[in-house]
């Protein structure tokens, strides 16, 4: 992991303090800036998410899903809990925390936002950050590489059906016209994008493209900070009244990467998959492409929507939760070898 990816829950805690200064001293800068918007696609957003999405696509190497064959169950399992059970679960958990027991100690008016952010985050399986957790565990780099190319090229078509029917089954209107635009504009587009430089940097060869891809890195990591430092000052008001809405929004959040990472890993096991395949896969089900939920419920539901706010939640603890996961995946190699089947 490079300094940025290792020290994230430090720079988010960062950019809250000082997002939140800014917007108490300067509300009308960022009012300003949050009024910048074309088919209700914030511009500079739009800009910020294009620099934080297309470096982590540019890793993608769609030619390796026919290496998907090679770890069927595997793949099977990870499909399985990222679309099957992880978005499903995490509308339940959204509902039982949010709208029932920490219902009294949230704004009532934000209560529907709230839930629609953690289905956005929960709908997006994660891509470039899963290379990382994937080489901490040892994980079977052509098997990582294979999923995630599958899950991305899903999520080009899943994802806004996926959505609206959980916002749909939460009784929240679907904007389905600015949910199919922001499926083209964060995902369809950089997508293309993405393999059209990522053809123009492998012509340089792979030392080349990994210098390249080095070089890259910094930029997706500063856009996704600035982003947050645009949020939290809009989201400053909220928060210095009522605190505690940051940890209350963890929690159904950390249940669902424990949950849907333990479901993946005693299924493959149950399955008889290698620890090194078994591993990312539990990994890649529980982990969470923030960097689309954050944009897609700006688009949706605003800057200063509690939507927005639950996802950054998500970036927030994001490493450390899945820092866990790996430590325990390591730990349990010796219970996992002599259980498997």
């Amino acid at each position: 992991m490079n300094l940025f990816e290792r020290y994230l829950t430090l720079w988010v805690g960062l950019c809250i303090v000082i997002g939140v200064l800014l917007g108490q001293f300067l509300p009308s800068v960022f009012h300003a800036i949050a009024a910048l918007e074309v088919a209700k696609v914030n511009l500079p957003v739009g800009v910020l998410v294009w620099v934080m999405i297309i470096p982590m696509l540019l890793r993608i190497d769609f030619g390796a899903l026919h290496q998907v064959k090679q770890h069927v169950r595997g793949i099977g399992v990870t499909l399985f809990i990222n679309w099957g059970v992880k978005p499903f679960s995490m509308a339940f958990l959204g509902w039982l925390f949010i709208r029932h027991l920490f219902a009294d100690y949230l704004p009532a008016d934000q209560i529907d936002s709230y839930i629609a952010g953690l289905i956005l985050l929960a709908a997006a399986p994660c891509t470039a950050m899963v290379f990382v957790w994937s080489n901490l565990v040892k994980g079977d780099p052509y098997f990582t590489l294979s999923q995630v190319a599958l899950n991305d090229a899903i999520m080009i078509f899943a994802f806004a059906p996926l959505v609206a029917l959980l916002l749909g089954m939460a009784s929240i209107t679907v904007p389905w016209d600015t949910l199919l635009m922001s499926v083209l504009f964060y995902i369809v587009i950089p997508v293309i994008l993405a393999q059209l430089l990522r053809r123009q940097l492998l012509q340089r060869g792979e030392a080349g493209f990994q210098s390249a891809m080095t070089c890259i890195a910094p930029y997706s990591m500063g856009a996704l900070l600035l982003t947050l430092v645009l949020l939290f000052a809009l989201q400053g008001n909220a928060i210095v009244a009522q605190p505690l809405i940051i940890a209350l929004l963890a929690v159904p959040i950390l249940i669902q990467v424990l949950f849907n990472s333990g479901l993946a890993y005693w299924l493959n096991r149950r399955l008889g998959v290698v620890h090194c395949v078994a591993a990312p896969s539990a990994l890649i089900g529980a982990s969470n492409f923030f960097e689309l939920a954050v944009a897609t419920a700006i688009s949706l539901f605003g800057f200063e929507s509690g939507a927005a706010l639950a996802t950054v939640v998500g970036v927030l603890i994001e490493v450390p939760v899945m820092l866990l996961v790996v430590k325990i995946a390591n730990d349990s190699k010796g219970w996992y070898a002599r259980g498997k089947q």
